[in-house]
């Protein structure tokens, strides 16, 4: 008989066992409150039920499980600790609680039972007065979403990309919000995928500044090939975005085509939108980074005709100093018995030839653009 059903049976626990809770954590208490929470409420028909502003995620449970609603926890980069008690009260998989409190996630759409697990990376660009060949262009990071029959939670990594102002957005259009959890799933999507669009159109005038130097005519004195290290860090940081913007298309292709139990139909809709929008942005990023490989491919081939007209200078400079180098060299051996040695014309005549034949060689240069 085979063991292999056996085996099954001892492995399956143990990769679904709770998040462990760590040493110091107070079990007493209510094990949903962390001081990670950002912002819980309760919504009911598209508004925010009045009186529920201190509520922990417990409570917020309780009464959606009273009065009916859903529940929205906003937490800002959880410890295992204090996410461990809201994992256990919405019943999430270890996996994803797990990604969510490590962060640093590719952008993901994942199902676990009946929660979906959504992984978005946030863009927000950096100002700068210069770019350099070390300034930061982008600043990623992270927001998890925990959608449920009766329940958002959110899970921000990173200093930018708050969602205060998607929430208070969110309650001003009570007829998208009594849509329930897949509407704030849909206006976080939006959210982000809005946020892509406004750097990509702050990239795109550095990469059209970084092009018209690349192409001006260079100063007087100034070296061809310098642009360099600014267009390799502005290709970097292309590649950044990129790496959160092309992972997402996957999931947005199935929140808008795929039928699923968690999303409202009606809001499925306004997933083909944000798949648009977000098709859009890496049509333009992928753009970018072919364009910065073409200017970086100019830059360097700049450089090197700079280089080879250099040579061309010096090579014809050494060709004219061969010549009085040479002349003077033959006169300099000493010999007794040379010829012109005692002829009275024989010095101005030597160094008119020196004159002559350099001067002619200086023309010839001169005349097929080597000097």
């Amino acid at each position: 008989m085979s063991m292999l059903p056996y085996l099954r049976a001892a492995v399956r626990p143990a990769l679904r066992r709770p998040t462990p809770v760590q040493p110091g954590y107070d079990t007493t208490r209510d094990p949903s409150a962390s001081s990670a929470v950002v912002d819980c409420a309760v919504y009911r028909d598209g508004r925010r039920v009045q009186g529920a502003a201190c509520l922990t995620p417990r409570e917020a449970m309780r009464r959606v499980r009273d009065t009916g609603g859903f529940a929205w926890i906003g937490l800002h980069e959880p410890t295992e600790a204090e996410f461990a008690g809201i994992a256990a009260e919405f019943g999430l998989h270890p996996l994803a609680v797990e990604d969510a409190v490590h962060a640093h996630q590719r952008p993901k759409l994942e199902r676990y039972d009946d929660t979906l697990f959504t992984v978005f990376k946030t863009i927000h660009y950096v100002e700068h007065a210069q770019l350099t060949a070390t300034s930061e262009v982008v600043e990623t990071g992270e927001v998890m979403c925990f959608t449920g029959p009766d329940f958002v939670i959110t899970v921000r990594h990173g200093g930018q990309g708050s969602l205060k102002g998607l929430r208070h957005r969110l309650q001003d259009d009570p007829e998208l919000l009594g849509r329930g959890p897949s509407a704030v799933l849909h206006s976080l999507a939006d959210h982000v995928v809005d946020g892509y669009i406004a750097v990509a159109a702050a990239v795109q005038d550095d990469i059209d500044e970084v092009e018209s130097e690349v192409f001006a005519a260079p100063a007087k004195g100034s070296a061809r090939g310098g642009d360099a290290g600014r267009i390799y860090q502005l290709k970097r940081e292309v590649l950044e975005f990129k790496r959160a913007v092309t992972p997402l298309l996957r999931p947005m292709e199935l929140l808008s085509e795929r039928p699923m139990r968690l999303v409202d139909p009606a809001v499925q809709k306004y997933f083909r939108d944000v798949a648009d929008h977000l098709a859009r942005v890496h049509e333009q990023v992928v753009g970018f980074d072919e364009l910065l490989n073409s200017i970086l491919q100019a830059n360097l081939a700049q450089a090197t005709v700079a280089q080879n007209e250099d040579m061309r200078k010096i090579t014809s400079w050494a060709a004219i100093i061969a010549v009085p180098t040479m002349i003077c060299g033959v006169y300099g051996m000493n010999f007794e018995h040379m010829p012109e040695l005692q002829w009275k014309y024989g010095y101005p005549m030597v160094m008119a030839s020196i004159v002559g034949i350099c001067f002619t060689i200086h023309r010839a240069l001169r005349r097929h653009g080597w000097l």
